[in-house]
């Protein structure tokens, strides 16, 4: 019966590890679907911003190729979003690992127990699943150390927490002290630190949605004036005092924006 759980194991392990592991958790490659919507979509948004502000097709066309300095910020807050999608789900992975251990189980066991524990609670896709796979497989394929597993995690994620558990599982593995206890206490402690810091994120994404609200009343004034009264606003488009005041609009709403988002950005 073991040996054809084993088989199980292994064949489940083989199916579900198609996904390519991510090298850098820092660095967000998209796809090609995702970077032509990305950059038809910005493009649209920023030609239809500057024609608002200056009301000029010559300006408003040749504008919308700003989108490509645009489009490594947006791949940094994708993957900050995955980060704290992985950091997430981490936080059950601890648990697993720390009841696992208590059991008796050691580590590599105890990762294999997880990817069956934690595929109950996330897709295949989940960043999480994709490297629990990964290592199942190479601990049953391959007979790779879970030493050697956890460090290349921790490495490629640049988690701060992660990285935390893993050194100290690794020293406590390398001294000889009490696995299970270290492992629980420091799985506790983590634990309760990713808590605080998503109950942060609850609180702060609030200020951040109503940031991003106000931000846009100046550009909903701005395009109900131009639909309703055109010639109320025309002297900001026909003259050099208004383009200049329209481009100091402009600029102040980007810094506003700019600096709305790094005072909401908080980390604990």
């Amino acid at each position: 019966m073991s040996v054809q759980a084993s088989q199980r194991r292994d064949k489940l392990a083989t199916d579900h590890n198609t996904s390519e592991l991510i090298s850098d958790y820092s660095n967000f490659e998209l796809s090609i679907r995702q970077r032509i919507t990305f950059l038809v979509a910005g493009g649209c948004a920023i030609s239809f911003i500057v024609f608002l502000f200056y009301r000029s097709i010559l300006l408003a066309i040749p504008a919308a190729i700003l989108i490509h300095r645009v489009e490594p910020l947006y791949r940094r807050w994708l993957a900050e979003k995955r980060l704290r999608e992985l950091n997430v789900q981490f936080q059950d992975l601890l648990i697993s690992l720390s009841a696992s251990v208590t059991a008796g189980r050691q580590m590599d066991a105890a990762l294999i127990e997880a990817c069956d524990d934690l595929s109950l609670l996330y897709p295949d896709t989940a960043p999480i699943m994709t490297e629990l796979y990964h290592m199942r497989r190479s601990i049953l394929h391959n007979h790779t150390s879970d030493r050697i597993l956890l460090e290349d995690f921790s490495r490629r994620t640049g988690s701060e927490d992660i990285r935390s558990f893993v050194q100290v599982y690794l020293t406590c593995r390398s001294t000889g002290g009490d696995l299970e206890r270290i492992i629980s206490h420091t799985a506790g402690i983590l634990t309760e630190k990713m808590k605080i810091n998503e109950q942060i994120n609850v609180i702060t994404a609030q200020k951040k949605l109503e940031g991003r609200l106000i931000s846009l009343m100046p550009l909903a004034m701005l395009l109900a004036l131009n639909l309703v009264s055109p010639g109320y606003i025309s002297a900001l488009y026909t003259t050099i005092t208004g383009r200049l005041i329209m481009t100091v609009c402009l600029a102040g709403l980007l810094a506003g924006v700019c600096l709305m988002e790094k005072i909401s950005d908080v980390e604990v």
